[in-house]
């Protein structure tokens, strides 16, 4: 089996959403059509592909820790913004 780096999967993904034609660029690449499915199937977080989690438990726990993570992200904005108008009041 031959190994293809991340750089060449995303790319040959990237050469059949653009020719709209999975089978024309499996045949310019040299690959099988079967293989850009199988890559195109991966998800992509902040601009990078990653495979979607194997099982069902895996893709539970990336959503909570997804949502534990915009969560924390509120809260830190907040804090900042607490932190602030407290520093500001002192200055008084």
């Amino acid at each position: 089996m031959k190994k293809y780096t991340k750089e060449f999967k995303q790319q040959a993904v990237e050469l059949a959403d653009s020719l709209g034609s999975t089978t024309e660029a499996a045949k310019q690449l040299g690959i099988s059509d079967g293989s850009i499915h199988t890559w195109r199937t991966w998800q992509i977080v902040d601009g990078s592909r990653f495979p979607l989690p194997a099982k069902a438990s895996e893709a539970e726990e990336l959503k909570r820790l997804r949502h534990e993570n915009a969560q924390l992200k509120k809260v830190n904005h907040i804090l900042k913004a607490a932190a602030a108008f407290f520093s500001q009041d002192h200055l008084k």
